[in-house]
């Protein structure tokens, strides 16, 4: 009997001694062997479920996080538990006083570092520590097409051109217009007998033959001399690169949603009626318009934090659902809402961008996690492994065009095709200055008078043939 209870006592004494040093040992960090056999530190990671930062697929947990904890516990050697946060919060100051969401746990020293989408803020940073950010983001404005989408001007096929570009092509067309009826006159070629013969290239008849040029139409009259030919082959030559030009554009334009938002800035949503807005509640985006002194983003605030509980949304998810369904804009993290925009093709992101900031892995203060986190960030960003993982999770399912890859087509997109029109204009004004000086020449022989007088003569000549050809009618009526 004194065997058997000397038995129980020291079984009851060896597993009291076993749980007095398990609960030592998750004080400290929790031990797990590595692949070579040595012990490695468990850490207790806490994040939040955000597509594609943290997503549950198949029981099991995956995204960009995911992958980055992988990444830097391969790098630093350490093992890890990953935990959601319970109230589903990033972090933020309750009316209490206490930390809420993922601050809050590390700071209940409930986790030991917190891998997501968690921006790196003043107050936040007085509370815990950051490492480098992971990712670098801004304030953007997420929207649905239909509802930013507003009518076309009136006069929205001017668009492919610049202002400069359409005075430019305005010019051109009048001073070819100008060479032809001079060519015409001056060419003997084109108009052998002044006196006599009708010259069809009238002023208005070259400005028709312009324009069927434009409307790429065959125009009566049709040039017979060379030099009228080369100005009207090298204005053919023009207009059909203009023209390809101004479709091409102009398609572009038409597949392009930029120009088609009337909301461009944060100051525009203000301005508009149509559509509530509103951001994540509590989030470091809401306290960032409640601190920023910039009139526009005051409004913003005002605007939100009376209407709190119809324009705050409390997850992710729920605002994009929301952009989706009605007509709603979300203010929230730029590079969440890439991802939207390339996830649902009828989703778009405003240009503006503000706020600039950075994603970062939040640990105790004094932590000595914190820098080996940070030194493994920079690590990976210089083997380019951050850019592999930002390309694999964001990648789009959408055809369309980048936002910002249309705009008017400048002169100097042109520069070349107006300087092919210029010199076909001089070598045709050149050809028919020499077509009548060989005229002017063999006229001089037979009269047996200077080669400059006739020329002089021929040139007078043809430049007033309007009023000759008057009095010549005016004659033979009589």
């Amino acid at each position: 009997m004194d065997k058997g209870l000397h038995f129980t006592f020291c079984v009851m004494t060896a597993m009291l001694l076993l749980r007095e040093t398990s609960q030592t040992g998750e004080k400290e960090h929790p031990k797990m062997l590595g692949a070579s056999g040595e012990a490695l530190p468990i850490l207790t990671v806490t994040t939040i479920l955000e597509d594609p930062y943290v997503m549950v697929r198949s029981a099991e947990l995956e995204g960009y996080c995911i992958d980055l904890l992988k990444a830097l516990a391969a790098m630093l050697h350490f093992g890890y538990r990953v935990k959601v946060v319970g109230d589903g919060q990033y972090g933020a100051v309750s009316p209490s006083g206490n930390w809420t969401g993922m601050v809050g746990e590390i700071l209940r020293q409930e986790a030991d570092i917190a891998v997501a989408p968690l921006t790196v803020t003043s107050a936040r940073e007085e509370v815990v520590s950051f490492t480098t950010p992971f990712l670098q983001t801004g304030i953007g404005i997420l929207l649905r097409k239909d509802t930013a989408s507003q009518e076309m001007s009136f006069f929205h096929f001017l668009a492919p051109f610049s202002k400069e570009t359409w005075t430019g092509l305005l010019f051109a067309y009048l001073l070819t217009c100008f060479c032809l009826f001079l060519v015409a006159r001056l060419s003997p070629c084109e108009w052998n007998e002044p006196k006599n013969e009708e010259n069809h290239f009238t002023f208005l008849n070259s400005l028709w033959f312009g324009a069927g040029a434009l409307a790429l139409q065959g125009v009566t009259p049709r040039p017979k001399a060379l030099s009228v030919r080369v100005i009207a082959a090298v204005w053919w030559l023009f207009t059909i690169a203009l023209l390809a030009a101004y479709i091409a554009n102009f398609t572009a334009l038409l597949s392009s949603s930029t120009e088609q938002l009337p909301i461009q800035t944060f100051e525009d949503l203000v301005k508009q009626r149509k559509l509530e807005f509103g951001t994540l509640e509590g989030s470091s985006t809401f306290y960032f318009f409640k601190n920023s002194k910039n009139p526009i983003h005051q409004m913003i605030y005002e605007y939100m934090d009376k209407r709190r509980d119809r324009v705050l949304v409390k997850t992710y998810q729920e605002a994009v659902q929301r952009v989706m369904e009605s007509n709603y804009a979300f203010i929230g993290e730029s590079i969440s809402q890439d991802l939207a925009a390339a996830r649902h093709c009828n989703l778009i992101r405003a240009p503006e961008v503000i706020g600039a900031r950075g994603f970062g892995i939040a640990t105790t203060q004094a932590s000595p996690w914190t820098k080996k986190l940070s030194i493994a960030v920079l690590k990976l960003r210089e083997l380019g492994d951050l850019d592999y993982l930002r390309n694999k999770w964001w990648e789009s399912s959408c055809l369309h065009r980048s936002r910002d890859s249309w705009s008017p087509m400048q002169p100097q997109a042109l520069g070349g095709l107006f300087l092919t029109l210029a010199i076909g204009l001089a070598l045709g004004v050149i050809a028919a200055v020499v077509e009548l000086s060989n005229k002017s020449r063999h006229a001089a022989g037979h009269a047996k008078k200077s080669c400059c007088s006739v020329f002089t003569e021929e040139m007078c000549a043809r430049l007033r043939i309007k009023e000759n050809t008057r009095q010549n009618q005016e004659t033979s009526g009589r």
